[in-house]
């Protein structure tokens, strides 16, 4: 891909999508907005097991760039609702049903948008020095880019609140205490510790993987006899895999499996 606002790549089976406009702390406009729609859309077929979201520079993602002409007050196109619809839904809902599992790897500020979209993803890791911050109440919004689904059953329906009607800061350590974020890690240990993880999970069995994505997921509109017949029919499916034949050949052989995603 010739990109002028992210950095794509694939190697051994690990995507990496890094927003790259450093200079605005990584805020979408269009034509990031098109160029991340281009590379989700390729991702699966270019071979990628695991897909690391990450930002260029010294934030994660300043949610939208407000310089943007399609967004700016008075401008031709500054129906927000219209934004959204055209942009920020079809992004959250791609990124919650890729064939692979998503991490967001959080090296600074992640505010707004860019705190949703990392929401959007199945893990978070962020440095210690990161920090997370629901901006909208400050421009007289409300929390978009699915953070008011993602926030209450993350915290809890009390520091949802607080968060989005207060906008503070929240950093990456108090985020991975009260389970918004999966963990936090030293700075100097993030890079390493992203590499290790996106590693580990392009070699896990990627189709069951997605299934437990799906599963938990969907599990917030089921009771708990309909959770069990859906995590029946979920093993019934698996238990055909080639990685689940290979994971039980490794148990009994007693040795590391060789998944291949199949």
């Amino acid at each position: 891909m010739n990109c002028q606002t992210i950095q794509y790549s694939v190697t051994d089976g690990i995507a990496r999508l890094t927003l790259n406009r450093p200079e605005r702390l990584n805020s979408f406009n269009g034509e990031m907005h098109a160029e991340v729609r281009t590379a989700l859309a390729r991702v699966a077929g270019d071979g990628a097991r695991v897909l690391v979201l990450a930002g260029a520079g010294r934030g994660f993602c300043a949610g939208q760039d407000l310089g943007d002409r399609q967004v700016a007050p008075g401008g031709a196109r500054a129906d927000l609702g219209e934004s959204i619809e055209r942009n920020y839904k079809p992004l959250i809902l791609t990124l919650k049903s890729l064939p692979m599992p998503v991490i967001a790897a959080v090296n600074g500020v992640a505010a707004g948008a860019g705190a949703s979209l990392a929401l959007a993803c199945d893990i978070v890791i962020a440095a210690r020095s990161a920090s997370f911050i629901q901006a909208f109440c400050r421009l007289g919004l409300v929390p978009d880019s699915g953070a008011t689904w993602f926030l209450p059953r993350l915290v809890g329906n009390a520091r949802a609140l607080g968060l989005a009607m207060l906008g503070e800061r929240l950093g990456a350590a108090e985020a991975a205490q009260w389970g918004l974020i999966w963990r936090c890690v030293e700075d100097a240990d993030f890079p390493v510790a992203v590499d290790r993880l996106a590693a580990e999970l392009a070699a896990a069995p990627t189709r069951g993987i997605v299934r437990t994505r799906e599963a938990i997921l969907g599990s917030w509109q089921q009771s708990l006899a309909g959770q069990l017949d859906i995590e029946r029919d979920l093993q019934r499916e698996l238990g055909y895999t080639a990685d689940y034949a290979e994971g039980v050949a490794a148990f009994i052989e007693k040795r590391a499996p060789r998944f291949t995603g199949r």
